[in-house]
């Protein structure tokens, strides 16, 4: 008797955390199990910011993907995404061709610049491990070009981040402790540094707490970020971005521009052909692309209503991980015949957000966290993150343990 295929596309929070609980439900006489993935590793997107500031170093925030799977239950495809064919059930890479029964589609997120001029060709963006280590050799190349130039450009040392959300605030935070370190290596004063935050919303971390925002903008000033919220970019150039306030347009002269201010998914789901919002697919509650029984959709590119406020759950590793348990148990299901399909219901345990590696914001079971309380709960995050991927010897080998 034919085994059926399970084929998984991504090695990120959600593919991941779908293949390793697979490998518990079923037996290697049940399935075939396929991961494919671009690269050989399984990174933690949530750690990008620290990469890309150069608080951590990119190897600790991967980890070797045959390190978090059975490989005598999965077969591992280190290969890039082309297409996805359902009619066929066939899935195009780069260097061949997979079938499958049950696929899993989990290729997580790309940048979304909002059709802002000028973005791709001039900012960066956290990406991926390479973008974010670009960022961080450009900051080091900028830093270091500054003293050797006869006439002194200020705009070498000025970094401007788009956007005051998560993933911009935690940059920033990052930013703000790395500074030091590098003016004290390059012999630069510290007032010629300038990490500037633009948000086009009305306050940063819209839709946090207003008492932990009001906490975290008062800190990471205290640090040296420059705030400038209600400001949208509406352009970047080869010389940094032009921003408008109202009426007022200005001109910010910077060698270093991130953006930091939206995701979509992957645009292989456009291409796939599958109905979708900026490349994000509402699934069914078991987590399956409309009118397809045997097409999972977890993480980025997944779309899910919370029916509280009727707006889609973010995008998050808390999320895509929960995901991940879900469509493992019903794969299992599906694959043996028997038993019941669970409806994803997300489990959300609360946000922590760094200001760095020493403060944080946060709520955590309904209760408001401030400063090193605050920071100690992010790394317990962290840590939990990697337990539930790879167990305590992830944890030991990569975990966070510099609690104060």
């Amino acid at each position: 008797m034919r085994k059926p295929k399970v084929v998984v596309l991504g090695a990120g929070y959600g593919g991941i955390m779908t293949t390793v609980n697979l490998q518990k439900k079923l037996g290697v006489s049940e399935a075939d199990i396929t991961l494919v993935n671009k690269n050989d590793y399984h990174y933690e997107t949530t750690w990008l910011h620290e990469v890309s500031a150069g608080t951590l170093h990119h190897d600790r925030s991967r980890v070797p993907v045959k390190n978090l799977i059975n490989t005598s239950k999965v077969n591992f495809v280190q290969d890039t995404v082309v297409d996805v064919k359902t009619e066929e059930k066939r899935v195009i890479l780069e260097n061949s061709e997979l079938e499958y029964d049950y696929l899993v589609v989990a290729l997580g997120y790309e940048s979304e610049t909002f059709g802002i001029k000028g973005l791709k060709e001039h900012a960066f963006s956290i990406a991926n491990i390479n973008s974010a280590r670009l960022i961080r050799e450009h900051i080091d190349y900028v830093f270091a070009t500054y003293n050797n130039e006869v006439e002194k450009r200020d705009e070498l040392l000025t970094i401007v981040v788009g956007g005051a959300g998560f993933t911009g605030i935690e940059l920033v935070g990052e930013l703000a402790n790395r500074v030091p370190q590098l003016c004290k290596e390059f012999d630069i004063p510290r007032e010629k540094v300038r990490v500037i935050c633009v948000e086009a919303a009305p306050t940063a971390l819209p839709g946090f707490d207003p008492e932990l925002v009001e906490y975290a903008v008062t800190q990471l000033e205290r640090k040296g970020v420059e705030f400038k919220i209600g400001t949208a970019i509406k352009e970047a150039t080869e010389e940094g971005i032009i921003v408008a306030k109202d009426d007022q347009v200005e001109e910010i002269k910077a060698a270093t521009v991130i953006w930091a201010a939206g995701v979509r998914g992957s645009y292989l789901i456009e291409k796939a052909g599958f109905e979708n919002m900026r490349g994000r697919v509402k699934v069914d509650p078991q987590l399956r692309a409309p009118g397809l029984d045997n097409v999972f959709i977890v993480g980025d590119c997944s779309l899910m209503i919370n029916p509280e406020t009727e707006r889609p759950y973010p995008p998050t590793a808390q999320i895509a991980m929960q995901q991940g348990e879900t469509c493992a148990h019903n794969l299992a299901v599906l694959v043996r015949g028997q038993g019941e399909m669970q409806e994803f219901k997300p489990d959300l345990k609360g946000t922590v957000c760094s200001l760095g590696h020493d403060d944080a914001i946060g709520v955590v079971f309904g209760r408001k966290l401030f400063g090193s309380s605050a920071s100690f709960m992010k790394k317990v995050v962290d840590n939990r993150a990697l337990y539930l991927q790879g167990g305590a010897g992830l944890v030991m080998k990569k975990g966070k343990f510099n609690f104060f």
